[in-house]
């Protein structure tokens, strides 16, 4: 079954083809050419749903996107859907780390409590959708540590770890990521739909 993958993001996409390959789904990617619209649904399932029917309208094809963050309580949920372009740039890692840490360089670390979410979703050439929203809570540490994953993950340990999850190995990060969550609750619904 392939489906069409409406990132661009490589460190995403081998995490999405890693949690989804049980299912027996194909993940093909977005034509270089295509330029997604912008981000501008209030809500992660807003954009998730509108990354998704793009890349349907345009391929023709099944097409599955997430929209996902950190939302830090002492910061009331930001940087929340902001997240990939918190310092003003989209995807650039380091500068968003750099700003989030500075934000929060005076909380103490038992008000550091955050938790990444991801809205996976699913729409297909006929219409039909499908949407899920998983989280994973944990806090944020004063410094990064790890090589592995993208984005906040060197700073976000999650309850229950001492690791970051930038430190911990792919297999286990998927295991429990809001994103691995998401597409895990999302690949049998789609799976059900194709088949339908």
């Amino acid at each position: 079954m392939k489906v069409v993958l409406a990132t661009r993001n490589a460190g995403k996409i081998a995490e999405l083809q890693r949690i989804l390959a049980p299912s027996g789904v194909e993940l093909i990617g977005l034509d270089p050419d295509f330029e997604p619209g912008p981000e501008t649904a209030p809500d992660f399932t807003g954009n998730a749903l509108a990354k998704a029917r793009e890349a349907a309208a345009h391929t023709g094809l099944p097409s599955v996107a997430d929209d996902s963050g950190l939302a830090v309580d002492a910061l009331n949920g930001m940087p929340g859907i902001l997240s990939a372009r918190w310092a003003g740039r989209h995807g650039d890692d380091v500068a968003n780390l750099e700003l989030l840490l500075g934000q929060i360089a005076d909380v103490p670390a038992d008000r550091r409590t955050a938790r990444f979410i991801c809205a996976a979703a699913a729409v297909l050439p006929d219409g039909r959708e499908l949407v899920v929203e998983q989280a994973l809570p944990g806090r944020i540490i004063d410094a990064p540590r790890g090589t592995n994953g993208f984005g906040y993950d060197p700073v976000f340990v999650p309850d229950g770890e001492s690791r970051t999850t930038a430190e911990m190995p792919s297999d286990e990060k998927d295991a429990i990521s809001h994103r691995g969550k998401a597409f895990r609750a999302l690949a049998p619904l789609l799976v059900d739909a194709l088949r339908g």
